[in-house]
């Protein structure tokens, strides 16, 4: 199970990096914020798996927690659900733009948001355990 959740967050970093750094395109403010809570969970998550702790969710589950709070306001902002005038990535690059998608149109605001549900549910799983 904690394997499962590294796998995750650590594909999840690595497929930004390849989305901004071979892709080219370059992220909205939201997605490095959800960059600045999936990057780490990458490494504690990693550290996690060869110590074996479980204890893990203590401090990772905030993490992702965070991150799924920002994905969630992000696929929220890509939808339309919320309005125009309170969307913060309106300066620099945009997530609306058919640039931002990938797996055949799938918005990277939905896949950042997949992900850190799945963690957070991995860890939620892992608590639960631990504690029993």
């Amino acid at each position: 199970m904690l394997f499962l959740t590294w796998l995750i967050a650590l594909l999840s970093s690595l497929s930004a990096l390849f989305i901004g750094e071979v892709l080219g395109q370059v992220p909205c403010l939201l997605c490095w914020y959800q960059r600045i809570a999936m990057f780490p969970l990458a490494l504690i998550l990693g550290i996690a798996c060869l110590v074996d702790d479980r204890a893990v969710w203590r401090y990772a589950l905030p993490l992702a927690g965070i991150g799924s709070a920002i994905a969630l306001w992000h696929s929220l902002l890509y939808f339309g659900v919320i309005p125009e005038a309170i969307k913060p990535c309106g300066q620099g690059p945009s997530c609306s733009s058919a640039d931002m998608t990938i797996l055949g149109g799938m918005p990277l605001p939905l896949l950042s948001l997949g992900a850190f549900a799945a963690i957070s549910l991995l860890l939620f799983i892992i608590r639960r355990k631990e504690i029993a």
